[in-house]
Parts: C-alpha cells; structure tokens; sequence
C-alpha cells in the first residue's frame, strides 16, 4: 500500500511565507541603512556609518537566517538573531520620527511571520 501519512510529508514553510519573510528582513536592512545615513550629519560620519551598518546587517543575516546560512545554529539562536534584526529595525523608525503605531505593526508581523515559518521548517 502507499498511501502517504501526514508523519512523511515534508514540513517545508509554504513558498509565500518564506517570501513574506525575505520582505520583512529586506526591510529591516533597509531600514537600519537609511537610519545609519540619516542619524548622523553628511558627508564623513553619515556615509561611513550607512555603509557600515549595512555590510554589518547583511553579513549577519548571511549568517544566520538566509534559507542557506553559513553557519548552522538551532532554531532559538536563530529566532534570537532574527529578533534583535526586527527590533533593530524598529528602533530605527522610531529614531527616525515615524509614529508609533507603524514600527509596531512592522515588529509584530515580522515577528508572527518568522516564528511561523520558523515553526513549520522544524
């Protein structure tokens, strides 16, 4: 018989929430440049500090929380760093003067979003 039993089949997160996912931490990188450049006065700070934080976060999420990291890490070092990515992101808007109410939503989603794929891929 072959039948297929819910213990066999794969656990992998459906391919629109990995995109949702990809989103939220393209966001936060860009959020967290456009912070660097903007917090600090133009060009010599300004411009080193963007470009710094930027290669930072990006070499961060290679890291840990691409779909092929470098370095493997269990799911909570993972969802850790994933986190401190989002919070990051949301500090920046707030820095930046956005209200509130959006650097919350954008936390929130961002973090149901990787918590759920996260959870469907263990």
């Amino acid at each position: 018989m072959t039948s297929s039993s819910p213990e066999t089949a794969s656990h992998a997160p459906h391919p629109a929430l990995l995109l949702a996912r990809g989103i939220f931490h393209l966001a936060a990188i860009v959020t967290v440049t456009i912070w660097g450049f903007l917090a600090w006065p133009l060009p010599f700070p300004g411009v080193f500090t963007g470009i710094g934080l930027f290669a930072l976060s990006v070499l961060l999420w290679a890291l840990f929380l691409s779909p092929r990291p470098v370095l493997r890490v269990d799911r909570f070092a993972q969802a850790l760093f994933e986190l401190c990515l989002i919070a990051a992101a949301v500090a920046a808007l707030l820095a930046l003067g956005v209200f509130w109410v959006w650097p919350a939503l954008l936390g929130v989603a961002a973090a149901a979003v990787g918590f759920i794929a996260s959870s469907r891929s263990a």
